[in-house]
């Protein structure tokens, strides 16, 4: 029995199924950047497999083949000497410390600033944003002698309080200048919602922007952490004892003036490197979900 077509139905042409084209055959290009990054990655272990090499190799191996010759036996000597001499434990605990420290207030301060900066809308919002930035951008060096001669007058000098709240103002300055530029395109409707609600300032900040802002916060997070925790130059100017120092400041002890020990050097960077790579990757995933839904955003 034929049924007769209307012509809306004659307008409206038969579906085609495309065939999906997989995501693994996009064409040469797509190998091409696949190799040229696999390369690059290559080139950049390099020098920790340098590293790993002359971890364990002798002195004597060591002055007799180079840098480049592989190890005659298997030398742990240089580990056991950098755990004992720096006190390893001590040095990890302070770097935690330090870092962790400056992490979350880092993040708790740049959360305070840039919510009165992008959504309180402060008076010279850009002024202040634009000096926040240009702090960022000045060099360590130049802030050395004011941060030595203020922990000097006030008593924190040698304290891993100093070096906390020095790394808090410096981390914070960033953090504020990104969460204020993310808060400033933050929707009002949501705030305007819950301030009809009856939510007040403190409510909309943990209620409505907090829970937004978690993973752009996660990320700030662990940036904050491996940023301060690979810091040399005001560890070094302002934590002058043993029990204070950090773990870059312990490895650079190692090097004299005109002698240097480059196997356990190499030890020393290997052990040092190991909490690092530990922190990386329990937290990859957090990181690597905070920066995809900071680009679906």
């Amino acid at each position: 029995m034929a049924v007769a077509l209307t012509s809306a139905d004659r307008a409206v042409p038969p579906t085609r199924h495309r065939p999906s084209r997989d995501r693994h055959h996009r064409g040469a290009s797509r190998w091409i950047v696949l190799a040229l990054v696999t390369i690059g990655a290559l080139v950049m272990l390099v020098p920790f497999a340098f590293m790993l090499l002359n971890a364990f190799k002798s002195p004597g191996d060591y002055s007799t083949g180079g840098p480049l010759s592989w190890p005659a036996e298997f030398y742990t000597k240089g580990l056991r000497t950098y755990w004992t001499e720096v006190n390893f434990p001590l040095k990890l605990w302070n770097s935690a410390l330090i870092a962790g420290s400056v992490a979350v207030l880092g993040v708790a301060v740049s959360l305070l600033n840039a919510y009165a900066l992008g959504i309180g809308r402060v008076r010279g919002r850009l002024w202040i944003v634009g000096l926040l930035l240009l702090a960022n951008m000045l060099p360590q060096e130049a802030l050395i002698y004011p941060l030595y001669y203020a922990a000097k007058q006030v008593g924190l000098y040698n304290t891993q309080l100093s070096v906390i709240i020095i790394f808090t103002v410096i981390q914070s300055a960033f953090g504020t200048y990104l969460l204020a530029s993310v808060l400033s395109t933050f929707p009002r409707s949501l705030l305007e919602a819950a301030a009809l609600d009856g939510a007040g300032k403190w409510t909309i900040l943990w209620r409505v922007v907090f829970p937004n802002l978690r993973p752009t916060l996660s990320v700030l997070l662990i940036f904050f952490f491996i940023w301060t925790w690979n810091e040399f130059l005001i560890p070094l100017v302002m934590l002058i004892d043993n029990s204070t120092q950090t773990i870059p400041v312990a490895l650079a002890s190692l090097q004299g003036d005109r002698l240097m020990d480059a196997p356990t050097t190499n030890a020393g960077a290997l052990i040092s490197l190991v909490p690092a790579i530990v922190f990386f990757l329990i937290f990859q995933r957090t990181l690597a979900h905070g920066i995809t839904a900071g680009a679906e955003k």
